[in-house]
């Protein structure tokens, strides 16, 4: 009889570790899901506001047609799922499109380009942040998974390492370089 409720006592003590494991697993999953989420509705936000900024350096230049078209295309590529690569090549058209306002003084002193282009860094900002918050979310959640005693049941149970938020590699080159500062 004591075997027994011994017995009973381990099984139920593992079903309370399952569960818990369990549990924790997912909540921290769909803390990896909620950061990408964020960053997807940081990204949305950047592509709306991308035709209020081209619709208001239009009026100031007029000329510059080729950027503004390809900024226009970029985004539309972003906005449709081009992936990591359209999120590339509109960051590009973005910068150049912010480089009109250097040569443009009226459209540089513009209250709506001032406003758009505030928007458009604060946004930048929150995506950086929803990216370090994805990646850190990615980090507990890996970490969880792969330790003891989750590394033992985390695989049957479903559950799958997550990636982390990173440059693709001809990102990785730009953004390891040393800036080019000149007065």
């Amino acid at each position: 009889m004591v075997t027994i409720v011994v017995v009973i006592a381990i099984v139920v003590v593992l079903a309370l570790v399952l569960i818990g494991i369990y549990n924790r697993l997912v909540a921290l999953r769909q803390t990896c899901r909620q950061g990408m989420a964020d960053i997807d509705a940081q990204l949305r936000q950047r592509n709306d506001l991308i035709p209020n900024l081209v619709s208001t350096v239009k009026g100031y230049a007029t000329h510059e047609q080729e950027t503004l078209d390809r900024v226009i295309s970029a985004r539309n590529r972003a906005a449709s799922g081009g992936g990591a690569e359209a999120e590339k090549e509109l960051n590009g058209a973005i910068g150049k499109l912010m480089a009109l306002g250097e040569a443009y003084p009226d459209l540089k002193a513009s209250a709506n380009f001032q406003s758009l282009q505030g928007e458009l860094a604060d946004t930048e900002d929150k995506l950086a942040a929803a990216r370090r918050a994805l990646n850190s979310a990615s980090a507990r959640y890996n970490a969880a998974r792969e330790s003891f005693p989750a590394v033992l049941f985390a695989g049957s149970m479903g559950f799958e390492p997550f990636a982390f938020h990173e440059l693709a590699p001809d990102e990785r080159a730009s953004v390891g370089a040393v800036p080019n500062v000149s007065f």
